[in-house]
């Protein structure tokens, strides 16, 4: 019999299981005077939070907090890439911000 080579076809790797020790005080911000029904939010996950805490607030260099939260140093900077982005759009366009746990 032929062997039949099936080529091309790639699964993508499972998630790695984030390590996450800060918890937020709140898991809700919004502008003041503004009503929530009257405001856009957007959601920033635990990870985003995370890597936002360690990098921006505890000053830890990336390759160290890549490390406590047993990540790669690229997946970190795209947490946090993505987590700034969608801080900086809630507070220059009047957003609140929802964490949500990650799945």
């Amino acid at each position: 019999m032929d062997k039949v080579k099936v080529t091309g076809i790639k699964m993508p790797r499972p998630c790695k299981r984030r390590r996450i020790r800060g918890r937020p005080a709140s898991d809700y911000f919004k502008p003041a005077g503004i009503q929530l029904r009257d405001l856009e939010d957007v959601e920033l996950s635990l990870a985003e939070f995370e890597a936002i805490r360690l990098v921006d607030l505890n000053q830890t260099p990336q390759s160290q907090a890549a490390e406590d939260m047993n990540i790669s140093q690229p997946t970190l900077s795209r947490i946090l890439s993505t987590g700034r982005n969608k801080v900086a759009d809630a507070l220059i366009n009047g957003k609140a911000i929802r964490i949500k746990p990650d799945n």
